[in-house]
């Protein structure tokens, strides 16, 4: 499943690896694309969409669907 998803928070490149960690931490084998520019997130991923947005809230980084 992939997941397109708008995070504001994102400010940075420091950003893009926490947003990152946070959904490696959910689903380890997770392709993400995170660009700081766009603050566009894309997830590529067998964890449920409402895990991923969960693990970014927690992280700081809430999203929005794209």
């Amino acid at each position: 499943m992939t997941l397109k998803l708008t995070v504001p928070n994102m400010a940075c490149s420091a950003c893009a690896n926490n947003i990152t960690n946070a959904i490696k931490a959910v689903d380890a084998n997770a392709t993400i694309e995170a660009d700081p520019q766009t603050k566009f997130v894309s997830v590529e991923t067998q964890a449920s969409e409402a895990a991923i947005k969960d693990a970014l809230a927690t992280a700081g980084y809430p999203a929005a669907e794209k």
